[in-house]
Parts: structure tokens; C-alpha cells; sequence
């Protein structure tokens, strides 16, 4: 299968891209490479062969989510630079535009 310059200039449309003529030349020859590597899987027996869901055969091993006090809020709040009475004071980081 070969993509043609039309479906090149498509393709760039539609992911908002802008290309030179020379770019979307390239960009043909590059996208027919691709397609040239995809075709050959189907020149493989893959009779029995199961679908790849997983790159590895590692599973994620998950705990349970369990809440847990690990640290006080008077804990948290003394070695804070500026603090409220519940809460860190932090310096503001945000500016009200003007009209």
C-alpha cells in the first residue's frame, strides 16, 4: 500500500501540522517505510498464535487501600516556615489581571 501526497496533506490538516514540499515528501516515503514493516506481519503464520496483552509476564502486585494516620496535623504544621492555625500559609502565586 502506498500514501499518496493527498493523504499526506489530510493527515498533516487534521494533526494541525505544516509542511514544505519537500517535508511532505519525506513524510510519503517515511509513512510507505511504515506500511512496508506492518505488511510483512502478514506474511507470518500466526495460526495459534495469542494476541500480546502484556509486554512482560510481571503482574502489578496491589495492597489494599487502607487509610492509616501516619502523621499528625501538629506533627505537620511545627516545622512549617508560616502556618495558620490549621493550615500552611504560602505566599501568593497568582496575580488578579486588571481590566
Amino acid at each position: 500500500m502506498k500514501i499518496s501526497k493527498e493523504e499526506v496533506e489530510k493527515l498533516a490538516h487534521l494533526a494541525r501540522l505544516e509542511f514544505s514540499a519537500q517535508e511532505i515528501e519525506d513524510m510519503q516515503n517515511d509513512m510507505d517505510k511504515i506500511l512496508g514493516f506492518v505488511d510483512k506481519i502478514s506474511e507470518l503464520d500466526l495460526e495459534g498464535v495469542e494476541p500480546l496483552i502484556y509486554m512482560s509476564d510481571e503482574r502489578n502486585v496491589l495492597r489494599k487501600d487502607e487509610v492509616e494516620q501516619v502523621i499528625s496535623k501538629d506533627e505537620a504544621l511545627k516545622n512549617a516556615p508560616d502556618k495558620d492555625t490549621d493550615y500552611f500559609r504560602v505566599p501568593k502565586v497568582l496575580k488578579r489581571e486588571e481590566d
